[in-house]
């Protein structure tokens, strides 16, 4: 089940809301938490027991952290429930991976494993490993009560897409949070956001470029196309996913951080990495990079920890060599701006825009790939390197079809709609014009969700590989 779904939008979710608000307070996490597990189980059933099992460990190991907490052994129950998590996550996502480099390294051929991916894996196991490195650091307490643990790691706003929500974020409110009209009505909106980023814009995109794998008529602008929606599609997908999550938080009284913050919009690598993905960046920062030494050590050690921690993001991503080269090429291009480039760009004001998406146009088409061979192939071709006309009939037709939608969508990527807003909202009378407008336009957008939606249009889920 996914957001957006009618199943979800029109079934499971109305039912929850109903019995959440129906219930006293101190029913409110079981609710929840039984909600998350339908959720989660819907699609297969098998994978709870997989979670379940990563949920307890990381309970038992926490009161045994905290409880030895003067003692050696607070390190060992740490180290054996980020092992466990790691274990887990690595048996499910990366066996097949290793067997089959080891397979091609060797000239063996050691049958695979098939694992299937359970959905979301990479996201609660991050959450895992946080808590019991919180508890450890004392940076929160560890939580005695069961319900209250699971429903933070399942909560199923956040559990297949996002952002990584801390322990030591929520510990608070998963114990004490308040539920306003104000609260429901800003999740609402945000929410609305997220599901029109999602079915209106995203899923119009993959059309385009679904079109674009299966043609046989590929050109230089069709290339670019293609890099053009994957780019857009990518961060419509994951920002309105994000949205969506934030939203249904506020709902239910929490308070998610943001993950996303107009990427597209930044000056240079290291700016977009601040801006995209907040979550995730900011998880391997205080979980990986800062424990590693961060840029307290000697050059060559400082470039080592950011090659690992990008070697980290790639593969968190998905078990292939096109990610970890993505990863790589973001370590690369970070480690020149801090050492050269930073203050330079600083000073072109268009060209540093310019060059910023350029490499994430780049980087995406990589991360798209489904080979690294293949990722080489789309950008060859791309500027004009791989033996295909400059044009052609298939990508005019392409181009005509869907400017519209690349347009709004480039545009719908930057601040313009929100500094609009602003704009009108410091205008005599402009507050009353918003405020009236507002619920019209979210109730808007619901409805023509939810159009597309019943149409069965095309609805990919690109969690899959996380």
């Amino acid at each position: 089940m996914v957001f957006s779904s009618v199943p979800f939008l029109f079934c499971f979710l109305p039912v929850v809301l109903a019995v959440y608000f129906a219930v006293p307070k101190k029913l409110k996490n079981t609710v929840l938490l039984l909600s998350s597990l339908f959720f989660y189980g819907w699609g297969e059933p098998k994978y709870l027991l997989l979670m379940l099992f990563s949920i307890t460990q990381g309970y038992v190991f926490g009161l045994l952290i905290e409880r030895t907490r003067e003692k050696r052994r607070s390190k060992i129950f740490l180290t054996a429930s980020v092992a466990v998590s790691l274990v887990l996550l690595g048996y499910c996502k990366y066996a097949d991976f290793f067997i089959g480099n080891f397979n091609a390294l060797t000239g063996l051929s050691i049958p695979l494993l098939k694992v299937a991916l359970p959905i979301g894996i990479s996201f609660y196991t991050f959450q895992i490993i946080s808590y019991t490195i919180d508890v450890y650091r004392r940076d929160a307490p560890a939580q005695r009560n069961y319900v209250n643990l699971a429903l933070y790691i399942s909560m199923f706003p956040q559990l297949i897409a996002g952002p990584i929500v801390r322990y030591s974020d929520i510990a608070v409110q998963l114990e004490n949070r308040t539920h306003s009209l104000e609260k429901a009505a800003t999740g609402i909106r945000r929410f609305a956001i997220g599901l029109s980023k999602k079915v209106l814009v995203a899923n119009v995109l993959a059309e385009l470029v679904s079109a674009f794998k299966q043609s046989h008529e590929q050109s230089v602008l069709f290339f670019w196309l293609y890099a053009a929606a994957c780019t857009l599609q990518i961060y419509f997908d994951f920002s309105g996913y994000s949205d969506m999550a934030i939203g249904l938080g506020s709902i239910f009284g929490f308070r998610f951080s943001e993950n996303f913050n107009y990427p597209y919009t930044s000056s240079s690598i290291t700016e977009f990495w601040r801006r995209w993905h907040i979550s995730l960046g900011s998880w391997f920062r205080d979980y990986l990079y800062i424990p590693l030494g961060g840029n307290r050590v000697s050059k060559l050690r400082w470039f080592l920890n950011i090659f690992i921690v990008w070697f980290a993001t790639g593969i968190w991503h998905g078990a292939a060599w096109n990610f970890v080269l993505w990863g790589l090429i973001y370590a690369v291009l970070l480690v020149i701006e801090k050492l050269w480039l930073l203050k330079g760009l600083k000073k072109l004001r268009v060209l540093n825009h310019v060059y910023t998406m350029l490499f994430v146009v780049i980087g995406f088409v990589i991360f798209d790939a489904d080979t690294v061979g293949s990722s080489f192939a789309t950008l060859k071709a791309m500027f004009g390197f791989g033996g295909v006309p400059a044009v052609s009939g298939e990508a005019v037709y392409y181009l005509k079809s869907y400017a519209v939608i690349l347009i709004l969508a480039a545009i719908g990527s930057t601040q313009l709609v929100r500094k609009l807003c602003k704009l009108v909202s410091e205008k005599k009378g402009g507050s009353a014009v918003l405020l009236v407008a507002e619920p019209a336009v979210v109730v808007l957008l619901l409805a023509v969700c939810t159009a597309f939606l019943v149409d069965g249009s095309f609805n990919p889920f690109l969690y899959f590989r996380f």
